[in-house]
């Protein structure tokens, strides 16, 4: 069980802390785990998995297994064969809540048939994107985020994650440029079983903080007895004119 380290020294690396319980889910070769990891001294309050089980990441990303052996010499839970379709039923998993959860360059697969600018292989990537806003959401603690990093380019800003996350409820709390040279040790991976231990082009990165949308009796609990707050909280809700 991750744990927050509320009485240690807080660590920082971009906007990822020690003190945060995090979870990433879709791991390559486990480097961006480890480099959080290395950052922070420790790693109990983390849990990494990968869609891959640990066999299939000695064939697919061979470069995993040192990634691995520092997570586990620093404490991290590694769990392997998370589906971020069904991931809020996993048996360990679903007794957890996590402050932020960590999907980076989420990939639905490489076909011979289909390019990246097909609606076919457009669609499976907005089913794989709503997957996992739609159980990472039922996965956070209080005050939680949902982090997806995404090229922002054509095509694949056609996966249209602003929408998909607002069907779900919710909301866009930052939108920040992904800079791989702020997460030293980082390597991005293809994955899908096309070349999958090899690089992609990083273009025009973001990462896309989610959180909860304020629930109608929390947005009063706020506004006081301020009577202009009162306005704004019923302009948010469509309630006045």
């Amino acid at each position: 069980m991750p744990q927050k380290k509320s009485n240690k020294k807080v660590k920082w690396i971009s906007h990822y802390t020690n003190n945060q319980r995090i979870l990433l889910v879709g791991e390559g070769d486990f480097s961006f785990s480890d480099c959080l990891a290395r950052a922070f001294g420790s790693a109990t309050n983390m849990v990494a998995s990968s869609l891959d089980s640990e066999r299939a990441l000695k064939t697919k990303h061979w470069t995993s297994q040192a990634h691995l052996q520092s997570l586990w010499s620093r404490g991290c839970l590694v769990l392997h064969g998370v589906n971020v379709h069904d991931m809020d039923r996993h048996p360990t998993l679903s007794q957890m809540k996590f402050d932020v959860i960590i999907f980076n360059f989420p990939h639905a697969g490489h076909s011979p048939l289909l390019c990246e600018q097909d609606t076919k292989l457009i669609e499976r990537h907005r089913k794989l994107l709503e997957a996992f806003l739609k159980n990472g959401r039922e996965m956070l603690g209080e005050g939680g985020e949902v982090h997806v990093t995404l090229r922002d380019d054509h095509p694949y800003n056609q996966w249209n994650v602003m929408g998909l996350a607002d069907k779900l409820g919710l909301v866009l709390k930052e939108k920040v440029e992904f800079l791989k040279q702020d997460f030293p040790g980082y390597h991005n991976k293809r994955g899908g079983g096309v070349k999958s231990n090899k690089k992609f082009p990083l273009k025009e990165c973001f990462t896309f903080k989610f959180c909860l949308a304020k629930s109608p009796a929390n947005q009063f609990s706020e506004v006081g007895n301020d009577p202009s707050g009162i306005v704004a909280a019923l302009d948010k809700l469509n309630f006045s004119s």
